[in-house]
């Protein structure tokens, strides 16, 4: 069965000045400010675009690895995935590059970082963000 999932942004002013909200319609999880200071600069307690596919990446890579590792017969005890999107202010998004970290018994460093590999390639995620470059980080702890 499909799912569709809903946000939307309500902007005020221009690109420079103005300021955003950002609400989780599907989740009901709440509301989040956004601002281009905040995308272009520094954070400033603000969320922005990238930070957005950043989470989404890398819980979306982490259900992914876990459940091809789950697959194999070697399910993870833990991993931890950090997602880190840059962005350059008049080009985009220049690049992603993902660091995960796992405990998974029963399983070396190569077949770890090849299953990572993998669910990079196929997350759902990672597909839909194929015009951006992707790398990747991995290894056992």
């Amino acid at each position: 069965m499909a799912t569709t999932r809903t946000a939307h942004t309500v902007w005020q002013g221009n690109l420079a000045q103005g300021t955003g909200t950002v609400t989780f319609d599907s989740s009901g999880i709440g509301e989040q400010p956004v601002s281009w200071p905040s995308r272009a600069e520094q954070a400033g307690g603000k969320t922005s675009p990238e930070e957005l596919i950043a989470a989404a990446h890398s819980s979306c890579f982490s259900m992914a690895l876990s459940h091809g590792l789950t697959q194999a017969g070697t399910p993870p005890t833990q991993l931890r995935t950090q997602a880190d999107v840059t962005f350059q202010p008049g080009t985009g998004i220049t690049g992603i590059h993902l660091t995960v970290e796992g405990a998974v018994d029963g399983l070396d460093e190569v077949a770890f970082v090849a299953a990572a590999e993998d669910a990079k390639k196929n997350c759902p995620v990672s597909q839909a963000l194929t015009g951006t470059e992707i790398t990747l980080t991995a290894k056992l702890v």
